[in-house]
Formats: structure tokens, C-alpha cells, sequence
């Protein structure tokens, strides 16, 4: 397990914007961020829990941010329709489809998931499994 991962945006406002609609429909919110004398950053967390952490922030070199390729980042959703309205929400707040909602049982039977790339090129995907919600203590 990891304590949080960071992606670079070059446009803060509109990375939140893109993560509080995504993030709200898999049952993440936004916490306050005490400055730490680094870029301006923002963080989500599960209500049930404060670790892992997702943080978007300016880049601390003040180079332009860009996407890993190869990089996916996955968030575990509660539901099948966690999975849709994420993907949705994203499409409406400037991310681009990379993989509409399905199953896809080539990872295994239950395996319902969306890829999206957020307003700076990073890939995002959402996964509902009934394994990883149960060991993540999700509920439905």
C-alpha cells in the first residue's frame, strides 16, 4: 500500500474541477492542505479513511507537468455505476475517453472498468471489483 501519489497540473482550477467531479462519484472528497512551502497542491481522501492520499499540484520545478506514458493511475469504485458516472463526469469536465465503462473479463469475471485522461494528458482508470471493495472496506 502507498501513502498517496501526486499528478502535475499546468491548470490547478481546472484539474480540480475534473477531480471533484470524478472523484465525488466514487465517494472521495477534497481535505485541507496546510502550505508546506511547495506548490499550491489539493487532496482527496475516502470519508472512512485519511491515507492513501491523491494530490494535484503545480509541478515543484515550475516545469510544464506532463503524463507518464505507460502511467495508469486506478482508483477502485463501489459500484458498476460509481465506474459510469465517474467516466461521465470526467467527459463533462474536460478529461477524454481512453476506454468506455464495460466489463472486461480478461482481467477477471467481475473486472468493470473506464479509462479516461485527465485536462493534462494523465490516464486515469476507475475499477469496480467485488474482491477489491470488499479488502478496501467500501461499501456499496
Amino acid at each position: 500500500m502507498f501513502s498517496h501519489v501526486t499528478l502535475g497540473a499546468d491548470d490547478l482550477d481546472k484539474a480540480v474541477r475534473f477531480y471533484d467531479a470524478v472523484l465525488g462519484e466514487i465517494g472521495m472528497h477534497q481535505r485541507v492542505v496546510e502550505p508546506d512551502g511547495g506548490p499550491e497542491a489539493r487532496c482527496w481522501v475516502r470519508s472512512e479513511a485519511p491515507y492513501p492520499r491523491f494530490y494535484v499540484s503545480e509541478p515543484f520545478n515550475k516545469a510544464p507537468a506532463s503524463s507518464g506514458n505507460g502511467t495508469i493511475l486506478a482508483f477502485v469504485a463501489p459500484s458498476r455505476e460509481a465506474v459510469d458516472r465517474a467516466h461521465a463526469a470526467g467527459l463533462a469536465h474536460g478529461g477524454t475517453d481512453e476506454g468506455a465503462p464495460g466489463l472486461r473479463p480478461h482481467y477477471a469475471p467481475d473486472y468493470y472498468g473506464a479509462y479516461l485522461r485527465d485536462p493534462s494528458g494523465n490516464k486515469i482508470h476507475f475499477v469496480h471489483r467485488n474482491e477489491l471493495t470488499a479488502s478496501f472496506g467500501i461499501a456499496p
